[in-house]
């Protein structure tokens, strides 16, 4: 195979870190406007760590490191790109090839694959021996904002960074398929870090959606840290019993709360 061109590389390596950073300030930041800025006050019953106040200190460090994650990200870019320049990936171009049943079973795939890599990798990064080197850097906030979404020590950032890397030596995807599972990645994640609830009451007492992670379920991780690791889904925490004990009281204590008459 002849030698990649190095402008390639670069061109590569700044698009996916441009895309990635894009991606990261729109959701970002539209999260953080709404409900820090815009409509704290009117949802304020909603906060859930009510015996904090909103800290805004620790933003600055959120925003840091996440753009320095944008970065790792774009080295995976560069990564998948040299892959398939080699053959060695299951990237293809024409959805016909596949079918669209397989395109949306391929996004679906991709994004249980990633729960499951998640929640494994996350609960290993908080093993003693790995938790100050890998994962503290993101638990400096206890209280997160939507800026904290990607603040990964750049250790942690190559392991989030490895899913889709991976996922392409295994099975057949599309661009697209990736794409729509990096903005839902990215709107889920930026979710997880709201520090406000914003499903029903009701939301874990239903059969199906009670398997769905709520922003509390990561709220309280950054509270508590061992427990609740799950990502998207809640059944790994529910089989391997790392739910915290309190995960569903809690959880409709705040969406119970009743606004008072000034919004807070």
């Amino acid at each position: 195979m002849e030698a990649l061109e190095l402008n390639k590389i670069f061109i590569v390596f700044f698009a996916a870190t441009g895309i990635s950073t894009f991606r990261y300030l729109l959701f970002a930041g539209i999260a953080f406007s709404l409900f820090w800025i815009l409509l704290k006050n009117k949802l304020h019953h909603r906060w859930i760590q009510q015996d904090r106040v909103q800290d805004n200190s620790k933003i600055r460090h959120e925003i840091k490191y996440s753009l320095m994650t944008m970065l790792v990200f774009g080295c995976a870019g560069v990564l998948i790109y040299t892959m398939k320049s080699l053959g060695w990936t299951m990237l293809y171009k024409d959805i016909s090839e596949y079918g669209l049943p397989y395109f949306f079973f391929s996004l679906l795939a991709l994004i249980l694959f990633h729960d499951t890599y998640f929640y494994w990798t996350h609960r290993l990064m908080h093993h003693p021996k790995l938790f100050k080197k890998m994962h503290l850097t993101h638990h400096i906030s206890t209280n997160p904002s939507p800026w904290a979404a990607f603040a990964f020590n750049p250790y942690e950032a190559v392991v989030e960074a490895g899913i889709v890397p991976i996922a392409v030596l295994l099975f057949p995807l599309h661009g697209l398929t990736i794409l729509l599972f990096l903005i839902y990645m990215t709107f889920l994640n930026v979710l997880g870090h709201l520090a406000f609830e914003l499903f029903p009451k009701n939301f874990l007492r239903n059969p199906i959606f009670k398997w769905h992670n709520t922003s509390t379920h990561h709220n309280m991780h950054h509270r508590y840290f061992h427990c609740n690791y799950g990502l998207y889904f809640n059944w790994w925490d529910r089989w391997m019993g790392t739910n915290h004990e309190n995960y569903q009281a809690t959880f409709e204590t705040v969406t119970s709360r009743e606004k008072t008459q000034t919004g807070v």
